[in-house]
């Protein structure tokens, strides 16, 4: 599945929040300096999706701050990440 992010860097507070299914904003407290706030784009959303980094590729905006991501989920993987956290 592919999901838009609107990147907020240096952020006093770090987070993911999910407008909808596709689209996301991430706050990193990195700044945007040789990919460093990328790199911790992509952790973050690992984190929030329960999968490993790998699973996650940076498709377009590399010097934006609107990207579009490729995660690589398995629709089982992606279920049991909703019910632990709904439930």
């Amino acid at each position: 599945m592919f999901i838009q992010v609107q990147v907020k860097t240096r952020c006093t507070r770090v987070g993911v929040e999910e407008l909808d299914d596709a689209m996301y904003v991430v706050r990193v407290n990195t700044p945007p300096v040789d990919g460093a706030a990328n790199k911790k784009v992509i952790e973050l959303l690992a984190k929030h999706f329960k999968t490993a980094k790998s699973n996650l590729t940076l498709v377009k905006g590399h010097k934006s701050k609107l990207k579009t991501i490729e995660v690589k989920i398995e629709a089982k993987e992606l279920a049991a990440g909703d019910k632990g956290e709904r439930g």
